[in-house]
């Protein structure tokens, strides 16, 4: 269940990070990065050094889940579509899971980089801070849009 926690709330991230773009606090994919970097760093008691040793791997690792998850959302996206037959649409939701195992996959495997530079520990607590971090950013993703929804009555 933790598990699926964490997937889901990295799959939120990736979808914020696309969010962010359509905002009116406009910022650019590297802009994103280093505000992630900042947080989950200090958030999770990284020293400079373990910091400098896990972040390219991390970003490594979220740049191929990026991959992963646009994929799984063209294919829900085909869902739209009423013409698809329940065929297709089986096929699809098929591909969807596979797509979520190999993310699983991937995150185990780079559990193991992590480990290199990290303590299991720290590992938990970069997680944590992760899903803080992309609790703050869908916060501040949604006030501007109710800010406008007052504004408009």
């Amino acid at each position: 269940m933790k598990r699926l926690l964490i997937i889901t709330l990295i799959s939120l991230g990736i979808a914020c990070f696309a969010a962010m773009d359509a905002t009116a606090q406009r910022m650019t994919p590297e802009q994103f990065k280093e505000r992630q970097k900042e947080f989950i760093a200090k958030q999770a008691g990284l020293t400079a050094q373990e910091a400098k040793d896990f972040f390219p791997i991390y970003f490594e690792l979220q740049d191929k889940k990026r991959g992963f998850n646009e994929k799984a959302w063209r294919l829900l996206e085909k869902g739209k579509d009423d013409e698809l037959s329940d065929t297709e649409y089986e096929r699809n939701m098929l591909e969807v899971y596979d797509m979520r195992i190999e993310s699983d996959q991937l995150e185990k495997a780079y559990y193991t980089k992590f480990r290199k530079v990290l303590s299991p520990r720290k590992i938990h607590a970069v997680q944590r801070a992760e899903a803080r971090f992309h609790r703050e950013v869908m916060r501040t993703i949604s006030r501007p849009e109710r800010n406008r929804r007052n504004e408009g009555t």
